[in-house]
């Protein structure tokens, strides 16, 4: 399933085509489905036993289509409905994971009635504005000047009407996969524009990505731990990532959850599957395999 009516349709479109061309060569009798184009009832016309879900952002993995699946009775891959709706919710994923002990870096929520000159002074600067619904970066500033942050809210506003301001932290970013029960290895993403925008995740080439990631084995021990604990959290299952930050001690923070991960050529969960020895094709069907309905 690949597509759909998100800001992600792209990134989706593009996905969706690498698990296809992976499924066929495995053998596995796939068809790509868009959910813009048809009604989901579609899916028991053309006799499809299962789903894999490459869709990205709303509609896709906010929980609403695998409750839709779930109706259908199609078993579909990836997390079920409340930790797909977490995942995406990045406010609430946040209060989850508090909830559940795990560091999450200072943040607060922006509205048009907000003191703006007070959250820039709490949170201090540069920090970052975020649709607290979107992924893949979409509607994301980072505000570095005084007075930065109005601009940075109403960018975001267009996108979801809950806005997430959050603290700045230098010690740099870092993703894990998550497979099952196994937590990949550590990737550390260095990109060469101000921060890790849309274009350095899916069109620029200059974005460097360091497997192993520099930290040495029992600090990436520590890491994939963190990152297990936060998918359990939200009741994660088969595959997800967790992306995490450092500051400048090297502290580690939660950051945000991705249920349904990219599968391009630039895409993170591949990469470090590859790191691991596993290969693209096993990972897709690995993934196939284990769909299933809530």
């Amino acid at each position: 399933m690949m597509g759909g009516k998100s800001a992600e349709r792209e990134v989706s479109l593009k996905s969706g085509a690498a698990v296809l061309s992976a499924l066929r060569a495995a053998g596995i009798d796939a068809a790509p489905f868009d959910p813009q184009d048809k009604p989901l009832e579609a899916l028991h016309g053309e006799n499809f036993s299962r789903v894999f879900i490459a869709l990205h952002g709303r509609g896709g993995e906010d929980g609403s289509m695998q409750g839709a699946l779930n109706l259908l009775n199609i078993p579909y891959t990836g997390s079920g409905v409340l930790a797909s709706a977490l995942a995406m919710d990045k406010w609430r994923c946040k209060l989850v994971w508090a909830a559940a002990g795990l560091p999450v870096p200072e943040y607060g929520i922006v509205t048009p009635t907000s003191n703006f000159a007070e959250i820039e002074a709490r949170l201090g600067l540069p920090l970052f504005v975020k649709p607290a619904n979107e992924g893949s970066s979409i509607g994301i500033s980072k505000v570095k000047e005084s007075g930065g942050l109005r601009a940075a809210f109403k960018l975001a506003a267009q996108y979801d009407s809950c806005v997430i301001a959050e603290r700045f932290l230098a010690g740099g970013e870092f993703t894990v996969g998550i497979i099952g029960d196994q937590a990949l290895p550590v990737i550390r993403i260095v990109p060469q524009t101000e921060f890790y925008d849309f274009a350095a995740k899916y069109s620029r080439d200059d974005t460097t990505y360091h497997i192993p990631s520099g930290l040495g084995e029992a600090r990436e021990a520590e890491i994939r731990a963190m990152a297990l604990r936060a998918f359990a959290a939200l009741g994660g299952r088969s595959w997800g990532r967790i992306d995490v930050l450092l500051d400048a001690e090297g502290r580690a923070w939660c950051l945000e959850a991705n249920t349904s991960p990219g599968m391009t050529d630039h895409s993170l969960v591949p990469m470090a599957a590859k790191a691991a020895g596993i290969s693209f094709g096993d990972l897709v069907v690995k993934l196939l395999v284990e769909a299933r309905c809530d």
